[in-house]
């Protein structure tokens, strides 16, 4: 008999990796497959790790063959772009517009996002606008179950320093009892709890999750490791 697998694309960014280390500690899932670009250490005997060109589409649908559920945490900057949108858009709407796509052609039924708060396709904000674009057409595929978690600024250890962001957390966390409830920050072990939490629902259909029902998805995982 099959077991039971689990692809992450983006397992090497903040949300990504607190997530593969609770797939590692999640006895739900046989097999954890990360979709890179790039070689990475294979830290366990349970992972698998492929290496793909995201451009290449038969590359990138083959690396998601005889998956149970995708998780899809990948995203890009600004900064890392240059500023290119071009590129920018093959990273935060190409891949997991594909990805969903490539779900749907192999029998994946189940498809688990972060997005980010107030993504809409109609907004004035690139950033937004892209995300809502992603979210319609991943909308568009006809999954059985879809979860997009939608963040505003995550908590945790960056591998990379952003001095904007270490500003606007100084601030909004100070601020937090202010703001409306979808705009507090939130750790991304918290989202990346949920996103575990919401591949073990049995519900179909496409829900969109923010600060408050993140935070409830999480709180359903048991003797799974809290951030300190």
């Amino acid at each position: 008999m099959r077991g039971k697998t689990a692809a992450i694309i983006g397992a090497t960014g903040l949300t990504g990796s607190y997530l593969y280390h609770l797939l590692l500690d999640d006895k739900s899932f046989d097999t954890i497959r990360v979709i890179v670009r790039r070689p990475v250490p294979k830290e366990n005997a349970r992972t698998e790790i492929k290496l793909v060109d995201f451009r290449d589409a038969e590359s990138f649908r083959l690396s998601l063959e005889g998956c149970d559920v995708v998780f899809c945490a990948v995203g890009t900057t600004q900064k890392k772009v240059n500023g290119d949108k071009a590129l920018y858009r093959t990273i935060d709407y190409d891949i997991p517009a594909n990805a969903a796509n490539f779900c749907k052609m192999n029998g994946c039924e189940k498809f688990v996002m972060v997005s980010a708060v107030g993504a809409n396709s109609k907004s004035s904000k690139f950033y937004l606008s892209l995300k809502g674009e992603a979210e319609e057409e991943i909308r568009k595929v006809g999954l059985s179950a879809v979860h997009i978690m939608r963040p505003s600024i995550l908590l945790g250890d960056r591998k990379e320093f952003r001095f904007g962001e270490k500003i606007g957390i100084a601030v909004t966390t100070g601020l937090s009892f202010l703001l409306p409830s979808k705009y507090k920050p939130i750790h991304a072990n918290e989202v990346a709890r949920a996103m575990l939490a919401a591949s073990k629902l049995n519900d179909t259909g496409f829900f969109i999750h923010e600060y408050t029902q993140m935070r409830k998805l999480g709180n359903l995982l048991t003797n799974q490791p809290q951030h300190n």
